[in-house]
């Protein structure tokens, strides 16, 4: 017999009239997963995350993509930060962006990487975007119900710092199949990584693993590795969380030349090669 004291007309219910009632589905678990859209498929999903902010979040991710889509996989980047959007500039990537009857088109890097972004859809790039966290949301389900997507073996979502509003809708509404941590080498770093791990964990999303970025500036005329941010403090988070740590990225300021300049593209790292084998096992 079916529960109905969380039905506000209790007292009048009959089979007929509790048909769709919330309260004959308790106990069940509905999936908030948007869906894709028609004329897309999409193989992984991995999300590019960070405790706090000014950790080089979305050059990890576009290296990532750029290191992907050079083993000659096919490579898409989510750019949900859409308060902060940096992929397209990184690029040299402009809107408007176009459509058709299959949906929204994304922009395409000269290395074959397809890319969404709000600044592809707004009429100025420099315009702050000045919205509450339910439209920055939908907009996210959007770029991945509403754009056509094609065939990708990757797409990896560039998400904003911290544990609020668009990681939540991303965790929740994309099929995540595992989430790359990107942190800086501050003594800070475990309590900002443990934020981020146990958000995934109440997601139940995999971590796939730690990448450092800033770790070092190697020195132009000795080669020496300076560690100008300070001691690494990353190993210490693989013996503790049980969290791989799956490269250390130099501060290098030919990498922020190539991205300032829009030819991101151009980009190849010889540190990724670890966090290459980890997301080809997703």
């Amino acid at each position: 017999m079916a529960d109905h004291q969380g039905c506000s007309s209790a007292s009048g219910c009959s089979k007929e009239s509790c048909e769709g009632c919330p309260s004959q589905n308790k106990g069940e678990t509905q999936s908030l997963l948007e869906q894709l859209n028609q004329d897309s498929s999409v193989k992984k999903v991995i999300g590019v995350v960070s405790g706090k902010g000014g950790v080089g979040k979305s050059f990890v991710t576009a290296a990532l993509a750029n290191a992907m889509c050079q083993k000659g996989y096919r490579v898409g980047i989510l750019d949900a930060d859409i308060t902060g959007p940096s992929i397209p500039k990184m690029y040299g990537l402009h809107g408007p962006a176009t459509g058709n009857e299959k949906g929204i088109l994304p922009a395409q890097a000269k290395n074959g990487i397809q890319v969404m972004s709000l600044n592809l859809l707004v009429d100025d790039e420099e315009a702050p975007v000045v919205w509450r966290g339910p439209i920055i949301a939908g907009t996210v389900k959007q770029f991945w119900s509403d754009v056509y997507w094609g065939d990708l073996d990757y797409l990896f979502v560039d998400m904003p710092p911290g544990t609020g509003d668009v990681p939540l809708t991303v965790f929740q509404s994309l099929p995540v199949n595992g989430i790359l941590i990107v942190t800086s080498p501050q003594e800070l770093v475990q309590l900002i990584v443990k934020k981020a791990v146990n958000m995934a964990d109440m997601m139940d999303i995999p971590v796939l693993g730690l990448i450092e970025n800033y770790s070092f500036l190697k020195c132009p005329d000795c080669g020496k590795e300076i560690q100008i941010f300070g001691e690494s403090h990353a190993d210490e988070i693989p013996e503790e969380m049980g969290i791989p740590l799956l490269g250390r990225l130099p501060l290098d300021p030919a990498y922020a030349a190539l991205a300032d300049r829009g030819r991101f593209h151009q980009l190849q790292m010889e540190y990724l090669e670890d966090a290459q084998s980890v997301i080809e096992q997703v």
